[in-house]
């Protein structure tokens, strides 16, 4: 597919124009020899160098839009007009391909890198930034603290004592012990920690017959 433009009327020179920053226009004629020579450089560079509402290339048959030529003054074939903004900034007469290549090369320099529409995650075009809430939870320390406590006292308690269950039901690091009616759990009627109850004495095979 074709990258060139064919120009059918001044109404879509001017919409070309308007529409992109850089547009290369080739004035040409059917009837010209050096303009059909250089039709496949300036369709190669055109394949190249074209990107959307930047740079633009043109062809305009100036036998059939006589008034597009006649506003430019085009009165040689081939004749390539380059536009920047709708204003010609560069005229190549005559079939020069180094030429004509030279300045589209300049030409597409000054078009810049495109831009995108838009950036940044979490915005929308036009809008303000868009505030992120948090969707972690705060860490209770606390709550850690006292768990890692619990697990190693339990853990110390049932290590060195015969009957392990037992003296975890009644360590005061237990968190599932109830307390007795008379007293809080964990201190005796006097303020003192409760003493647990001695450890159960292991059985032996013989015991067990």
């Amino acid at each position: 597919m074709s990258s060139t433009v064919h120009i059918s009327s001044a109404n879509q020179f001017r919409t070309l124009l308007s529409s992109s920053t850089i547009v290369v226009t080739d004035f040409y004629a059917d009837w010209c020899g050096p303009c059909k020579a250089i039709a496949p450089t300036f369709e190669s560079l055109a394949t190249k160098h074209s990107k959307p509402n930047r740079i633009s290339f043109a062809k305009v048959n100036v036998d059939n839009q006589q008034q597009i030529s006649q506003q430019y003054g085009v009165t040689a074939m081939p004749t390539f007009l380059i536009f920047r903004s709708g204003s010609v900034i560069e005229t190549i007469k005559g079939a020069d391909a180094r030429k004509l290549t030279s300045a589209i090369e300049n030409a597409v320099k000054l078009a810049g890198a495109a831009k995108p529409a838009y950036s940044s995650v979490g915005r929308t075009l036009g809008g303000a930034p868009s505030t992120r809430s948090s969707m972690t939870r705060p860490w209770n320390v606390k709550g850690f603290v006292d768990a890692v406590i619990a697990f190693f006292g339990l853990y110390f308690i049932s290590l060195f004592t015969f009957d392990a269950y037992t003296a975890a039901e009644n360590s005061p690091f237990n968190i599932h012990r109830v307390p007795t009616a008379s007293q809080p759990a964990g201190r005796t009627a006097g303020g003192k920690k409760p003493v647990p109850p001695p450890a159960k004495k292991l059985g032996t095979l013989a015991d067990l017959s």
